[in-house]
């Protein structure tokens, strides 16, 4: 029998019919039923497409309020350690687990202090932030029994591979484990066969209805000089419209996003010299349509899931061609219709080639 959310028990199909889900997602139609059986999963999915109830939904079936301390979420990220907290609390509304998230960038204190008092049911955060609080020995892993490795690929990408084998060394080896990556490069797999037990089950959704419907525009100009008077001229055409431009580094960010004041738009920015306060309120703005444009740094790329982004822009064409995917991703979620637009110069040539290589093989996002 397929499944469907009706199979679940009353206090989750509650919480999820106030979501508004009506109908499992394909990641989710394969995705649970598997991790409902006891399966560890090895899944590929973009951001987008329903994983993080995929993984959520499952976890929340099976576990109580008084049960302790039963699964860990490790993301790349701390913009989506605090989305999928807010899912999973959504979700576990009826069922009253207690969520936590920790990550980098705030006092270690707070979460020190919260720990001291509350025992949660779900964990999630970034591996640097776990590691700490393991090393603390304010998190004790040893009772649970869910583990999940969220945008995997990115995780690694970002040094963590050393992290995250420490934080899985503290867990009990009967664990069960879900593994989520918007791509399966060597290493991935790697991981999956040291750390998934011997049956488990690779869930791989490539739906067309999903795939991002995204109309990519290449406007090559002769130098770099004429990048900032485009990118005003696409801002007056999109006047109404979500866009994050994508920039190299974080003086990119700041001075792009000053002369675009100056030439009178409403611009945040977002890169890794801001202190978390000042991210979560450029999110918070730019979320509620406050602020149509904000200029970001790569920071931004991955773990974001801000809905009705129509366009983004690349400043800058990076180097890894991933990172190129990966942005692009920002519009046209779950099917909706998207613009990407590339500003580009003669010296991207040997960058678009690269990415024009991995496009032909790419088929995560």
């Amino acid at each position: 029998m397929e499944f469907n959310f009706q199979q679940l028990s009353e206090p989750l199909r509650k919480a999820i019919a106030e979501l508004g889900f009506e109908e499992p997602t394909p990641i989710q139609k394969e995705a649970i039923p598997l991790a409902l059986k006891g399966y560890d999963l090895m899944g590929q999915a973009a951001t987008g497409t329903g994983k993080t109830a995929a993984f959520g939904i499952p976890i929340i079936e099976k576990i109580n309020k008084g049960d302790g301390l039963k699964a860990l979420v490790l993301t790349p990220t701390r913009e989506l350690a605090l989305q999928v907290k807010e899912q999973l609390y959504a979700l576990s509304k009826y069922k009253g687990l207690k969520i936590a998230v920790f990550y980098g960038g705030t006092p270690v204190r707070r979460d020190v202090d919260f720990l001291g008092k509350t025992i949660p049911n779900i964990v999630v955060g970034t591996p640097g932030r776990i590691k700490d609080l393991i090393n603390r020995g304010l998190l004790n892993l040893s009772g649970i029994s869910f583990l999940v490795l969220d945008e995997a690929d990115l995780m690694l990408d970002m040094g963590f591979a050393e992290d995250i084998e420490y934080i899985i060394a503290q867990t009990p080896t009967n664990r069960q484990t879900f593994l989520f990556s918007a791509t399966i490069p060597k290493q991935i797999e790697v991981l999956a066969k040291r750390h998934l037990k011997e049956d488990y089950k690779v869930v791989k959704v490539i739906s067309d209805q999903l795939k991002p419907k995204i109309e990519e525009r290449l406007i090559k100009l002769s130098s770099p000089r004429q990048k900032i008077s485009e990118l005003e001229k696409l801002l007056r055409e999109h006047l109404l419209e979500k866009v994050i431009i994508f920039v190299k580094t974080k003086k990119d960010a700041r001075e792009i996003s000053q002369e675009l004041k100056n030439r009178g738009f409403n611009v945040v920015s977002l890169h890794g010299d801001m202190t978390q306060k000042q991210r979560e309120n450029a999110l918070r703005l730019f979320r509620e349509g406050k602020v149509k444009t904000v200029v970001a740094t790569d920071v931004a790329s991955r773990g974001l899931d801000i809905k009705g982004v129509s366009l983004v822009i690349n400043y800058h064409i990076p180097e890894d061609p991933e990172v190129y995917i990966h942005r692009i991703g920002r519009t046209g979620r779950i099917g909706s219709y998207g613009k990407a637009y590339s500003l580009i110069t003669p010296e991207d040539s040997r960058a678009l080639w690269r990415i024009k290589k991995v496009k032909e093989r790419y088929t995560g996002v």
